[in-house]
């Protein structure tokens, strides 16, 4: 599985990293604008990521901005609903209006709550296993 984590904080990408490194190869993001990039790169290079988690606040370009930005590539290179990449947005902030923008202006897959906590990540994992391609038997 090929995993992207967008944090401007070098602490949260460095712990999201260690969370998922038995899941697979995981590249790291500073901001929106870099996220995309490289989203877009993996992509044309026939690599794309399965899972991004993506932070909402960050400088240059936010969360929900950049997660619009991935599913309009995703649409415009035809890749069929149910077979994006699963998208977690990741935030200190749940309130209703950033939750409604990420699921229903974004299209996000899910939302976790910082701090993140590692059995709900890992059971969010399980949960989309099969569009992960996840081993359902990795060790969590």
């Amino acid at each position: 599985m090929r995993i992207l984590v967008v944090d401007d904080e070098p602490h949260n990408r460095m712990l999201l990293q260690h969370m998922l490194k038995s899941f697979g190869e995981c590249d790291l993001a500073v901001d929106g604008r870099e996220a995309v990039e490289a989203f877009i790169m993996a992509f044309d290079d026939q690599r794309p990521y399965d899972l991004v988690l993506l932070d909402i606040m960050m400088p240059e370009m936010n969360g929900q901005d950049a997660l619009k930005s991935i599913r309009a590539y995703e649409q415009e290179k035809g890749v069929a609903g149910g077979s994006e990449a699963v998208v977690f947005m990741v935030s200190a902030l749940d309130t209703e209006t950033q939750v409604v923008e990420a699921f229903f202006k974004g299209h996000c897959t899910d939302y976790i709550t910082k701090p993140i906590n590692r059995d709900l990540l890992f059971a969010k994992l399980r949960e989309y296993g099969k569009r992960l391609h996840l081993d359902q038997d990795n060790p969590s």
